[in-house]
């Protein structure tokens, strides 16, 4: 119980880290981190597939797009466009909420008794495809299809016309 709550501090400290980064590379690692953290409460909450998912596809693919992307773009302050005053308080009046929103959710949360599941084998990999390819599969495999499609759509819009070069 211990370690769960030392990665609930280290998630919402890199969470903070996030936020409060002014340099938005660090910004990207510190969101980095969080989702490894965010990793580790999934295992310990024996859903390993979603700890799978979460390293491979947030942690490696769209991390590590954000960090080529930010570092292509070559951020600095002269390139930024100022601010004005109406969207400063808006993000008051919007942080404000969500503090409100997060004290209510706290003041209605109630820690007396841990959870215990009754089927502990809930999160394993193997009742997932058991459930995904028994129950689901006609939404499984058209999402399949779908996803084949808007590939073959992103390298036709992609690829360069022959007689225009």
């Amino acid at each position: 119980m211990n370690l769960f709550y030392l990665i609930a501090f280290l998630s919402v400290f890199f969470s903070l880290l996030v936020i409060f980064s002014k340099n938005p590379v660090y910004s990207v690692l510190y969101l980095i981190i969080t989702f490894f953290t965010f990793t580790i409460h999934y295992v310990l909450l024996n859903a390993q597939f979603l700890a799978i998912v979460n390293f491979i596809v947030y942690m490696g693919a769209i991390m590590v797009l954000f960090l080529f992307v930010l570092m292509l773009l070559n951020l600095n302050k002269d390139s930024e466009p100022l601010k004005s005053n109406i969207v400063k308080i808006a993000g008051v009046v919007a942080g404000m909420c969500l503090l409100v929103t997060l004290a209510g959710s706290v003041k209605a949360l109630n820690v007396s008794d841990p959870l215990v599941l009754k089927n502990p084998d809930i999160g394993l990999v193997q009742n997932l495809g058991k459930v995904l390819f028994k129950d689901f599969l006609l939404p499984f495999e058209v999402s399949s299809i779908l996803l084949l499609a808007a590939m073959v759509g992103a390298v036709l819009l992609a690829k360069k016309d022959p007689k225009k070069v």
